[in-house]
């Protein structure tokens, strides 16, 4: 079937995998009229597991990293998209690392949220280009298309100069989920973070769990050497029974000045339709030649 998509089709191939939780038909239709009718040089896969359902999960654990394994080891693929978080790519990430073959390492890899999980796993054994972006999933929120065609322009060569960030930075970078950066400490699949730049965002947490959050976070963040801290958006923040006394920049100030690390300002990311694309690392040339090499 892989063969019958790929024949005589030039361009980038973008496969879709959903490591976590499942997105609808209709979601998947949606997305597959956009990308025929608008973006001719990218080809789009949606594998059937993205459809599938296993109690919380997008099928069991196998058939997730199964789906995940297969695409990330066809080379006719070059981006796998992540089709959603929710929860559930930290059960099957370590186990997919050592399955992983050479052609996966020539990948784009893109999601966030709850793909945090898969995305460190990639960035930890130096395998592909790790990228925190937009999701298929957006495509249910108000105003999410722009978020997917922010993905899609991307890899098409026809971005807006403020689509994707890291041109600015010398550091590598890491932008992740701040709920997830924290359970992933400790872990097999938690990457270097020596030198890096850490950015995070959250939805849905109250001021105090954030404030618990950035305790656990920023203490690590100074062992392992990182070179600061960044904070995207914080959305959804439930009203709890009493005022917390500090938003978040305050919070994240507090502990980077009580840890010694350094605190460097705002990053445009979050759980949200502004959510820009953003590299792991600083091999944003590298991504962007790839990208162009497939397209010309």
């Amino acid at each position: 079937m892989m063969d019958d998509f790929m024949e005589n089709k030039m361009g980038l191939h973008i496969g879709l995998c959903a490591p976590a939780t499942a997105i609808d038909h209709e979601l998947g239709a949606s997305l597959e009229a956009i990308v025929k009718r608008d973006y001719p040089l990218l080809h789009l896969n949606i594998h059937p597991q993205c459809y599938a359902n296993h109690g919380h999960f997008a099928g069991d654990d196998a058939a997730r990293r199964d789906a995940f394994v297969s695409m990330a080891n066809d080379p006719n693929i070059d981006i796998i998209w992540f089709a959603k978080g929710g929860y559930g790519s930290c059960r099957i990430a370590e186990e997919a690392a050592p399955l992983l073959t050479n052609a996966a390492r020539q990948k784009i890899y893109i999601g966030y949220s709850d793909i945090g999980n898969m995305l460190s796993m990639l960035a930890k054994n130096k395998i592909g280009f790790p990228v925190h972006g937009p999701m298929p999933i957006d495509l249910s929120r108000v105003g999410g298309e722009a978020a997917v065609r922010r993905v899609l322009d991307w890899l098409s060569g026809s971005a807006s100069i403020d689509a994707v960030l890291g041109r600015q930075f010398n550091e590598p970078l890491l932008p992740i989920n701040l709920m997830t950066l924290s359970m992933l400490l400790g872990t097999n699949i938690m990457p270097d973070l020596s030198g890096h730049i850490v950015m995070v965002e959250d939805v849905g947490e109250y001021h105090y769990a954030i404030d618990r959050l950035f305790f656990h976070v920023i203490g690590n963040l100074k062992k392992m050497k990182a070179a600061g801290l960044m904070i995207g958006r914080f959305g959804a923040i439930p009203e709890n029974d009493r005022a917390f006394g500090m938003d978040i920049e305050q919070m994240a100030r507090y502990w980077c000045d009580k840890m010694d690390l350094p605190f460097l300002g705002h990053a445009d990311m979050g759980h949200d339709v502004d959510n820009k694309i953003i590299p792991f690392a600083v091999a944003l040339g590298d991504i962007e030649r790839l990208i162009a090499n497939k397209i010309s």
